[in-house]
């Protein structure tokens, strides 16, 4: 959500709240806003906690991963799936990769903290069957 909608939103509530309740009711809506903050900060960490655990741009399966992201995803939700932190590859595009044990590779780009593009890199496969 947009943080200009979400502060606007939360301004009309306690407007709201002030309008039908008095004192009481801002004290209401504050506390609902404060709590909504607490909870999403729990999850930014609990999620960063979680991909500090893992190795720095790494997946199980770049495959699996490619198929699960559609444009409009943010860099939250991209390392909550990935449970790891990305591998910055360009700071002045925003792009960053992860890569499986196969060679695989994803890269991701993300425009106004949006995922925009992204593309998969599987390595060639040996032209004759026989060799391994």
């Amino acid at each position: 959500m947009n943080p200009i909608v979400g502060w606007g939103l939360a301004l009309i509530a306690v407007a709201a709240a002030w309008q039908a309740y008095g004192w009481q009711g801002v004290v209401m809506a504050v506390s609902v806003i404060v709590f909504w903050l607490l909870i999403q900060f729990s999850r930014a960490l609990r999620v960063m906690k979680n991909a500090g655990e893992a190795p720095v741009g790494h997946v199980g399966s770049t495959v699996m991963l490619n198929s699960k992201l559609s444009a409009g995803l943010t860099m939250m939700q991209v390392v909550t799936m990935t449970r790891s932190l990305g591998r910055r590859i360009d700071p002045q595009r925003d792009t960053w990769a992860w890569a499986d044990d196969g060679g695989s590779e994803v890269t991701l780009e993300f425009k106004g903290g949006k995922l925009a593009t992204w593309t998969l890199v599987r390595p060639a496969e040996p032209s004759d069957p026989s060799h391994p």
